[in-house]
């Protein structure tokens, strides 16, 4: 852990989450050095909620959890990867990625 640049996000990194098989990226998500620890510890995947201000272990309540089989740290070092199998949906919306909607812009070619 002494590799992750926790410092530049006041204790907190991103964490962009892949399912491993189809490399779908499912959401983003954030890890402070707590949360990061369980995960290794545990292999599978906690995080850090900004919004409840508490670690958070993904799919705790619903069973949608989420199984770490890879992590890749950024170039810059403050910045995770995580290639997970995931049970069940990853969005709080039940749909299985988070990015689930198109955002359109007149100005795209």
């Amino acid at each position: 852990m002494m590799e992750i640049d926790f410092e530049k996000g006041d204790g907190l990194v991103p964490v962009i989450v892949q399912d491993v098989h189809t490399k779908q990226v499912l959401m983003l998500a954030y890890m402070s050095k707590e949360s990061l620890a369980i995960t290794l510890e545990s292999g599978y995947a906690t995080y850090y909620s900004r919004s409840r201000k508490q670690l958070w272990k993904k799919g705790e309540t619903s069973g949608h959890v989420q199984k770490v089989k890879e992590m890749y740290i950024d170039c810059d070092q403050d910045t995770l990867l995580l290639l997970v199998e995931q049970k069940g949906a990853a969005c709080h919306s039940g749909n299985y990625s988070c990015f689930y909607r198109r955002f359109k812009e007149d100005n795209y070619e």
